[in-house]
């Protein structure tokens, strides 16, 4: 898989690819530019849709909440990112912004269409589930104490983390504790200091992202995403070389012409041996 590849937009029939993925495909570009024409159109007439309260779809959130309906249940309906539903009934994952209370007629409309007697809880990716519990790790906070503060048996989350689809009901109840534990010092809250640093350790060994690469990807629940933190643009050349043997059919001579580098340095960034000649 190439590095391109690897921030291709999942979906190319909304403006999240144009505004979230920077995708600049010409038939997204034209999309963009005719929706912004005719936003901007209805600005000048005066018949644009402004904003109106939001309470009735948080209410509605809520409600559908309570009957096992989660969030990200919600926002996998809507082919909505997860962050953009959630807003509306609580901060943002950043303290300082806020919950909204203002929402656009058409957005609301699309939440309120949701009847909670024809939806039924389901199964969901297990994507965002595996990177919360990472990620707090990577911040001192064992899967144990996770589980346990989530509602969950800890030996259940060692095979959730494992599985490729969980229930809505679970992932939701892992996103409220992540919420809630990722601005808290694990140390401080009880967790002893060698379990706290152990689990830092194991999490850097293994370079899970901490919280707040999530925050400014946006992508903690997006499948499609592969995240590079920690990752050296070595390892970066070997996975695109790699790529280009396993899929392009070539030879490495000519991944290093594809690549613009020398061939022996791309049989080093292939060679198990790399880190230790590095």
């Amino acid at each position: 898989m190439t590095t391109a590849a690897r921030k291709e937009a999942p979906h190319h029939d909304k403006l999240t690819c144009y505004i979230d993925y920077r995708c600049r495909r010409p038939e997204c570009v034209d999309r963009y530019t005719r929706q912004n024409r005719a936003r901007r159109l209805a600005h000048a007439n005066g018949t644009w849709d402004k904003l109106i309260d939001a309470e009735p779809v948080r209410q509605h959130l809520l409600t559908l909440h309570a009957a096992g309906i989660t969030i990200n249940r919600v926002a996998a309906l809507l082919g909505m990112e997860y962050a953009s539903v959630r807003i509306y009934t609580q901060h943002g994952y950043k303290n300082s912004e806020p919950r909204r209370r203002r929402i656009t007629p058409a957005v609301a409309a699309r939440i309120l269409a949701l009847d909670i007697n024809e939806i039924t809880p389901a199964k969901i990716d297990a994507t965002g589930l595996r990177r919360r519990i990472q990620a707090l790790a990577a911040i001192g906070w064992p899967t144990e104490h996770v589980a346990s503060r989530a509602g969950l048996s800890p030996r259940h989350i060692s095979t959730l983390v494992r599985q490729p689809t969980i229930l809505a009901s679970t992932a939701q109840a892992i996103a409220t504790t992540y919420d809630d534990l990722r601005h808290r010092s694990a140390r401080r809250s009880g967790v002893p200091k060698n379990v706290a640093n152990r689990t830092r350790n194991r999490a850097a060994a293994k370079r899970w992202p901490p919280p707040k690469y999530w925050d400014e990807t946006g992508a903690i629940d997006d499948p499609h995403f592969t995240p590079e933190y920690k990752v050296t643009q070595a390892e970066i050349l070997a996975e695109d070389a790699q790529w280009l043997i396993s899929v392009g059919g070539l030879n490495r001579t000519q991944v290093a012409e594809r690549l613009g580098k020398n061939r022996s340095y791309i049989d080093r960034v292939l060679s198990a041996d790399f880190e230790a000649a590095a």
